[in-house]
């Protein structure tokens, strides 16, 4: 349980809570396809950006102009999507959208943009039994379309469609929190790892510790048959589950409405990554290319502008938002049964832990 009885969740507990960011899903199940991409939009104006890329195989775009040294410094939307390297390509759909309604970087005369919009992908290409079944930038484009600022859904949504991780079925979790001052920071994470979301010898999910006072369900204990079972399943499935080079990747977006510099929300990227490695054992593996976004879109004016104990204090809300946001994911993902076999979700793998 996060320790700080002054912090608590936002109005959702989700990446919407802070101002100004909205959130859209594209989702395509059956028919071969078990994939989809999410999109991030951020403030009219944009917000400032920062990356941190972990693990040996990341698939990304943009990423090189978030670093601090160079000129650009607001994003004006981010692409989470599945179909590993093709599905970069669902940014075509956002920028093209974007930049018929003017919203980019001013590169002439009037109307004359270049949205920024970096992006980064999972693999779950085939999952659905077709490998050629992708996103691509119509997906993107309609991810945008349906962007608001309500609850986020989680679970098997957009780029977690057909996200799994450590044998189990992952997906799209979120969390926020509000600080004392009144900044307020969030997450939302796409969470497709090599390693796994829960102790293989209790059945105990990791981030549940972390969650604030009341946020995840009292879990009971895992029996004995529970375990044995998923120790089956997952023999049954044979070494690395599948799994190779680049098959794997958990990525996401942390916001807050502080006031940050590029490299202030790298630094949070950065801090994120001790959350996701709270919550995925092991985590920044050669099989994933773990990748997270920071927006800023300074809404709480010069006031958000934190000294160091402030940012201190943000930074260790972010690294949390992030742990919680993949406890969530995996207690919303349900059990999926592709042509190439089911992909059980927490709840079903480890019913007892539920049953109390």
């Amino acid at each position: 349980m996060t320790e700080n009885p002054a912090i608590r969740p936002g109005r959702t507990n989700s990446l919407t809570d802070v101002d100004g960011i909205r959130v859209g899903h594209a989702t395509r199940i059956g028919d071969g396809w078990l994939t989809g991409t999410t999109v991030v939009l951020a403030p009219d104006g944009g917000a400032v950006g920062g990356v941190d890329v972990r693990g040996g195989g990341p698939g990304t775009r943009e990423t090189d102009l978030l670093d601090p040294r160079n000129m650009v410094d607001r994003v004006h939307a981010v692409v989470l999507s599945g179909g590993s390297a093709f599905g970069l390509a669902a940014a075509d759909g956002v920028m093209v959208r974007l930049a018929s309604a003017g919203v980019g970087f001013p590169v002439g005369g009037p109307g004359e943009v270049v949205p920024i919009v970096p992006a980064a992908v999972i693999f779950d290409l085939g999952r659905g039994g077709s490998f050629g079944k992708r996103p691509d930038a119509a997906m993107g484009n309609d991810a945008l379309v349906v962007a608001n600022d309500g609850p986020v859904q989680q679970g098997c949504v957009g780029a977690g469609t057909g996200a799994r991780a450590g044998g189990l079925k992952g997906g799209v979790g979120s969390a926020s929190a509000v600080l004392p001052d009144g900044t307020t920071v969030a997450a939302l994470i796409v969470v497709n790892a090599v390693g796994s979301c829960v102790d293989p010898l209790t059945g105990e999910l990791y981030a549940a510790r972390f969650g604030l006072p009341g946020e995840f369900p009292s879990l009971g204990s895992v029996s004995k048959a529970d375990l044995a079972a998923a120790r089956e399943r997952a023999a049954a499935a044979g070494p690395g589950l599948g799994l190779g080079p680049g098959l794997a990747t958990t990525i996401g977006v942390i916001a807050t409405d502080a006031t940050l510099t590029k490299a202030q929300c790298a630094k949070v990227s950065g801090i994120g990554h001790d959350g996701m490695a709270r919550a995925i054992r092991p985590v920044h593996t050669m099989f994933d290319g773990d990748t997270l976004f920071t927006l800023a879109s300074g809404a709480r004016g010069a006031a958000g502008a934190p000294d160091p104990l402030a940012f201190h204090a943000l930074l260790d809300a972010a690294g949390d938002c992030v742990t919680r946001a993949i406890g969530h994911a995996m207690l919303s993902a349900t059990t999926v049964t592709p042509p190439a076999g089911e992909i059980r979700c927490l709840r079903d793998a480890f019913p007892s832990a539920f049953a109390h």
